[in-house]
């Protein structure tokens, strides 16, 4: 039993140096402001590219059908593309996937 406490707290511990380290070296590496527009751009588009690659995998093992999960993707896509909010975006992928998972699953 102790052992295992020592283990989680070694644990925490060398993921929080691990963090720190990570958030801490970009400060020290870049001490004055990137004037490359190709480096500028690649950092400003970083954020979406690790967003998708996170939660992409996830919304096609969410569902019990790869159809729905890729209709649903489509249907955020397109909503995403015509402008409207994110609220919209979600329920309507919501609602897309809700409405295959119950019409047309059950017929294949």
């Amino acid at each position: 039993m102790k052992l295992d406490m020592i283990r989680v707290l070694l644990s925490v511990a060398i993921m929080a140096g691990v963090t720190y380290f990570l958030r801490m070296l970009p400060l020290t590496v870049f001490r004055k402001k990137i004037e490359n527009n190709f480096v500028r751009s690649f950092l400003a588009y970083v954020p979406y590219a690790v967003l998708a690659a996170m939660t992409i995998p996830d919304i096609f093992f969410s569902t019990s059908s790869l159809l729905s999960a890729a209709l649903g993707l489509a249907a955020a896509v397109l909503l995403s593309y015509w402008g409207k909010s994110l609220l919209i975006v979600a329920l309507g992928a919501v609602a897309v996937v809700f409405v295959v998972e119950r019409l047309l699953v059950p017929l294949l």
